[in-house]
């Protein structure tokens, strides 16, 4: 049995590994009182986006997604951005990563979101075979990105 929740501030310590190594699989390395803030000012601030966890029956974690909300003038609407999506290794294709999506659609569906888009790096396989699974249709944009100083 799984069960997926929003995060709250008692779930911080068992998100923070799950953070950290998402990060590490993209190669990245923010400050972990940084991610911390992050997780923090989501949890203080549900209108900006949320995070959202999957635990086992014992309630081991297994997993965590972040939404963010925002528009999309192509679709003349509110969209969900799946900032995130990481299962440990271990619940790997386990349908772990398809329940959090899933959820994250009904959260989006409740807050009046017409889609919930997301990225994913070119070589992260695993991840596409997932989202080719669930149907999920691969977009044409390239995305860019400038640092703000």
């Amino acid at each position: 049995m799984l069960t997926i929740s929003v995060v709250g501030e008692a779930d911080l310590g068992e998100l923070a590994p799950m953070m950290r190594a998402y990060c590490e699989f993209y190669e990245v390395d923010p400050p972990d009182e940084d991610l911390a803030a992050m997780a923090r000012a989501l949890i203080a601030e549900p209108a900006e986006g949320l995070q959202l966890i999957a635990r086992a029956a014992d309630t081991t974690p297994l997993g965590f997604a972040t939404i963010f909300w925002t528009w999309q003038t192509l679709y003349a609407a509110r969209v969900g951005v799946l900032n995130d999506l990481y299962v440990v290794p271990a619940s790997r294709g386990t349908g772990t990563g398809r329940a959090l999506i899933e959820h994250g659609l009904r959260v989006c569906r409740e807050r009046g979101a017409q889609r919930l888009v997301w990225e994913t790096a070119p070589d992260n396989t695993t991840a596409q075979r997932l989202y080719d699974g669930i149907g999920a249709e691969k977009s044409t944009w390239l995305t860019c990105e400038l640092a703000v100083r």
